[in-house]
């Protein structure tokens, strides 16, 4: 079970995309993993034949579990000694199981695809738990979230029909006394959705907690005359389509992109008492989720991206973190992250690191301000840079200079074309 940021313990497996005896390759999608954020899309780390599958469907594991074997070339399952499986209680509701009557035998845990070959529809981890204690089959639900994706309103919707159509709740299911059914099904939909927040919070709380208690933050500000990138970026986008058009937001993440990879301290992961510098920049950007809480996934080597890529991948990357459908390396990797809560109306956000990163850039509101430019007084539209930082990893006189080069990239937006 991959660690999926700071703030998971364990998560919830909620289905096999490979088999025994499947040929995978590094990056290939081989589970789902229900998290409380989001159901994350587990890729394989190596080349090799799928072995033994050992936790199955369903089940709830920590951090650090083996969920399968992997086969290299040659090797045969009767040589690979498959590592033993961790499991503790969670609060995490599984995906609703139906179990066999007394006397039947159970069936074997699903692995692998669909029949068909179909890809799987993306279901959010709050939508799933709702529809298990309001007992809606998700399957017959249609998705109205990105890609198709089945989310809350979708499982309220069908939940509403079910009780038009017939007054009496929906059936049990016969091999279960109606005493086993979960206390959920007594809650309303807002207190279902409080319930979830709750879940996600506590997680949140005790990755920032961890966070304020492990890592020596130091902070600086710098206020960055956005005019000049505000004007290039406005003539750039009239000549394109709406869709085509690439926010501020953009420049922003280039900008801290490549700044990162020019002074590596503030690039990379601090673990087991040591700095593990990472060449390309992973930025994470944080995206607020519409049930509450946020996730902070990674746009990968977003310093080699132009702009209408990273444009196109953010775009992609808060629709799907918003449907809960993410990937475990765009969960895992961040190697910096950017916070921008100027569309919030705040001037400054003074962030807390992400671990095991060792910074963060916040960006607050760009408004006109009163300016020195060009040795005269004018209103000017600037922004609130900033940076939190890992003391351990760095200094304040690096920090300095780290900042400064982010503004002075924001002053030659053109340099950030490519």
């Amino acid at each position: 079970m991959p660690a999926l940021g700071a703030d998971m313990d364990e998560g919830t497996l909620n289905e096999w995309l490979v088999k025994p005896g499947d040929t995978v390759t590094r990056g290939q999608v081989v589970a789902v993993v229900e998290t409380t954020k989001a159901a994350v899309e587990v890729e394989c780390w190596h080349d090799g034949t799928v072995g033994d599958l050992l936790v199955p469907v369903g089940q709830t594991v920590q951090v650090g579990t083996p969920l399968a074997t992997l086969l290299e070339a040659g090797e045969s399952a009767d040589t690979a000694q498959a590592p033993p499986v961790i499991t503790r209680p969670t609060s995490i509701e599984p995906p609703a199981v139906v179990e066999p009557a007394p006397g039947e035998a159970k069936s074997a845990p699903t692995a692998g695809p669909k029949p068909g070959g179909a890809h799987r529809r993306w279901i959010s981890p709050a939508a799933r738990r709702l529809a298990a204690s309001l007992g809606v089959d998700v399957d017959a639900v249609t998705g109205t979230g990105p890609q198709g994706a089945v989310v809350i309103s979708d499982v309220e919707h069908a939940a509403a029909h079910i009780e038009t159509a017939a007054e009496a709740p929906p059936p049990q299911p016969t091999s279960l006394p109606k005493a086993d059914a979960t206390p959920a099904t007594s809650l309303s939909p807002r207190e279902l959705a409080a319930r979830r927040g709750a879940a996600m919070r506590s997680s949140i709380a005790a990755a920032m907690s961890r966070s304020k208690r492990e890592i020596p933050h130091y902070y600086l500000a710098d206020e960055v005359l956005m005019d000049p990138a505000l004007d290039w970026l406005a003539g750039r986008n009239a000549e394109r389509t709406i869709t085509e058009r690439v926010l501020p937001a953009v420049l922003q993440i280039k900008a801290v992109a490549v700044a990162a990879q020019r002074f590596g301290e503030f690039n990379g992961f601090w673990r087991d008492d040591g700095f593990e510098p990472v060449g390309k920049a992973h930025v994470g950007v944080a995206i607020s989720l519409r049930g509450g809480g946020l996730v902070a996934p990674a746009i990968h080597d977003a310093a080699d991206k132009n702009l209408d890529e990273l444009m196109s991948g953010l775009t992609d990357l808060v629709a799907r973190a918003r449907a809960g459908s993410l990937r475990s390396s765009e969960m895992s990797d961040p190697t910096i992250t950017i916070t921008n809560l100027g569309d919030q109306g705040v001037d400054t956000v003074f962030g807390v690191i992400y671990p095991p990163q060792v910074a963060l850039v916040g960006f607050g509101k760009p408004a006109p301000r009163v300016r020195a430019v060009d040795g005269g007084i004018r209103i000017a539209t600037t922004v609130q840079a900033t940076l939190a930082a890992d003391h351990r990893a760095s200094d304040g006189h690096r920090g300095a200079l780290f900042l400064a080069a982010v503004n002075e990239l924001l002053q030659q937006p053109e340099l950030l074309e490519k």
